[in-house]
This record gives structure tokens, C-alpha cells and sequence, in this order.
């Protein structure tokens, strides 16, 4: 399933709305026909699409990056995902959205090691290097978690799109991040989802059924994951980041989770659009300043362990 048909515009006259792929334009008929004469069917076609992550290769300056990190696999539900870490100090996470790999944000790997933090991405479950046919917004969440087990503990993290969904669940149990750093987070998913779904020519019952069998996989109601219902109760320092001309989640979804996230500053950008973002020197900058200025104990500390484990080596 594309970015555009897992991810969709805030339901309101001031969002644009992108133009559905012509592959899917052409199955619309077809697949509104299944969703009306066979709506159960129809439901396990949705969910195969919705929990199904398109895989594009990586280009060279992403792999470039790579070569230089240390590569660990992380199990993750008894599955292997890869990680890549850089530096030493304070575990900073990168965290890539729906389709993506960890390598795409790997413009914020030199500025936060010289900064003096340790960072660490990864490939989420089902997408990149890690094997997993499928994967969900549940599957991001515990890759995050096992990797603050495993490697952590995450003092501060810099999340993408659907990846910030569930950096924000997991800040909400515990992970101990003194500073986070959404970039063009996504706000009503469930609203979102169904929309999409609906473009698709997923009838209601259809798309019901699909979110009944999704929740029964995963365990998880959907509503456990609108980052809004909680974000009042948040006191992890936030930066949201959203370009106005992004054509994929719209600049207004950041400004919802901003705007309910207790001391949340929102930066907005222009021309940037959905993932040249990730590369933008300012957006960089602004990011790695953010979590820096939040750490200094953490920082300090981190060096004096360092120092006191080295000289009784």
C-alpha cells in the first residue's frame, strides 16, 4: 500500500486533495463491486492492502551512510530488524514513516554525533532490509520499545509521518526521551484510513469489517492510537515540523498535534513537501538544536560514565 492510499488529507474544504494512482482509478469499479456483493471478502483485500508496505531501494547516499554504522539485529516479536548506530553517548532514535527505511533520515546522523549522542535507526517490521511481509503502526511501536531495551534507553527521538504515531505511543508508556521531534506527523488516522479506503472504492462495511479484523490482529483498538486523545497528558518536550506544501499529510495535522501537546513549539517550512524535508539543512538544524539543548545532563553524565568506564578498563 502507497503513501497516498495509507495516508490521507484533514476532511476540510482548506486541504488539498491529492489525485488518486491511475492503477488505483481503475480498479475502483471492480473493487466497489466486491465491496457490495461480498463485503467480507472485500474487508481481507483492504486489510492485505492497508497492513502491506511498499519497498523502493535505497539510494547510494543512503547506503553510503550505512556503511559507516555499526549493524545490530534487534528481535523484535521473535522477528529480526535491523539497526544501524552511529557514535557514542546518549541514544538518539530516528524513526522513518509508512514505505520508508531508517537510511532516509540519515541527514541527521552527523549533526547529532557531534553533538556527542550515540544514534541508532532502523528498518521498521516489513519494510527495508527487515524481512516481515506485513506491518502495522503496533509493529513500529515495538520495534521502537525493543530497541530501548536492547540498546537504549532512547534519550531523544526524531520521527517521520506514521512513524510519529508510534513515537508518540510510546513516549505515552514510558520510553524516556527528554526531547522529541515530529516531522510531518498525520493526525486523525482513523478518519484518514477510511477515506482512503473509500477512494478506493472500500465500501463502509468493507472498510468496518477490516478495521474489526485489524484490531483482533493486533490487539489494539485503532482509537488507542489517535496521538490526540492523550497528547493533553504529554510533557515531553516537542517539536513538530510540517511543510505547508506537503502533498501527502497536510500541514494542518501538525498543527492539531502542536496545538495539543502541552509546550509543543510547531515549526513550518514551505516547498519542501513530504520527504525532500528530511533533508532540508534548516529542518536539520532546527531538529538536532532541539534535542541537544534538552540533553545536557544527559550528556554530561554520559561522557562521566564513559570517562570512569575507560579508566578502570
Amino acid at each position: 500500500m502507497t503513501d497516498w492510499e495509507f495516508l490521507a488529507m484533514q476532511n476540510s474544504t482548506s486541504v488539498r486533495s491529492p489525485e488518486p494512482p491511475l492503477t488505483a482509478r481503475l480498479l475502483r469499479p471492480g473493487v466497489a463491486t466486491l465491496s457490495a456483493l461480498a463485503p467480507a471478502l472485500a474487508a481481507r483485500v483492504a486489510e492485505r492492502l492497508f497492513l502491506t508496505a511498499p519497498r523502493y531501494p535505497a539510494p547510494a547516499h543512503e547506503t553510503s551512510v550505512l556503511a559507516g554504522a555499526r549493524r545490530t539485529i534487534v528481535h523484535v516479536d521473535g522477528a529480526p530488524v535491523t539497526t544501524w548506530t552511529w557514535g557514542h553517548g546518549p541514544r538518539a532514535l530516528l524513526v522513518h514513516g509508512w514505505g520508508g527505511r531508517g537510511a532516509q533520515l540519515a541527514s541527521f546522523v552527523g549533526p547529532l554525533v557531534a553533538s556527542g549522542c550515540s544514534v541508532v535507526t532502523f528498518d521498521a517490521p516489513g519494510h527495508g532490509t527487515s524481512p516481515q511481509a506485513r506491518s502495522s503502526i503496533v509493529a513500529f511501536l515495538a520495534a521502537i520499545q525493543a530497541i530501548d531495551r536492547t540498546l537504549g534507553p532512547v534519550r531523544g527521538i526524531v520521527a517521520h509521518s506514521i512513524g510519529t504515531v508510534a513515537a508518540a505511543r510510546a513516549l505515552r508508556d514510558g520510553l524516556p526521551a527528554a526531547a522529541a521531534v515530529f516531522i510531518a506527523p498525520p493526525a486523525d488516522l482513523i478518519l484518514q484510513s477510511h477515506t482512503r479506503l473509500e477512494a478506493l472504492g472500500f465500501g463502509r462495511q468493507a472498510r468496518e469489517l477490516m478495521q474489526a479484523r485489524i484490531e483482533r490482529q493486533l490487539g489494539v483498538p485503532w482509537s488507542a492510537l489517535d496521538v490526540r486523545t492523550y497528547a493533553p497528558d504529554m510533557r515531553t518536550p516537542l517539536l513538530v515540523v510540517h511543510d505547508r506544501d506537503d502533498a501527502e499529510v497536510p500541514w494542518q495535522d501538525g498543527a492539531i498535534i502542536a496545538r495539543g501537546w502541552p509546550g509543543a513549539v510547531l515549526s513550518t517550512t514551505g516547498g519542501l513537501g513530504h520527504r525532500r524535508i528530511l533533508r532540508d539543512p534548516y529542518v536539520v538544524r532546527a531538529a538536532t538544536a532541539f534535542v541537544i539543548e534538552r540533553l545536557p545532563g544527559v550528556l554530561a553524565a554520559a561522557w562521566d560514565d564513559e570517562i570512569t568506564a575507560s579508566s578502570m578498563a
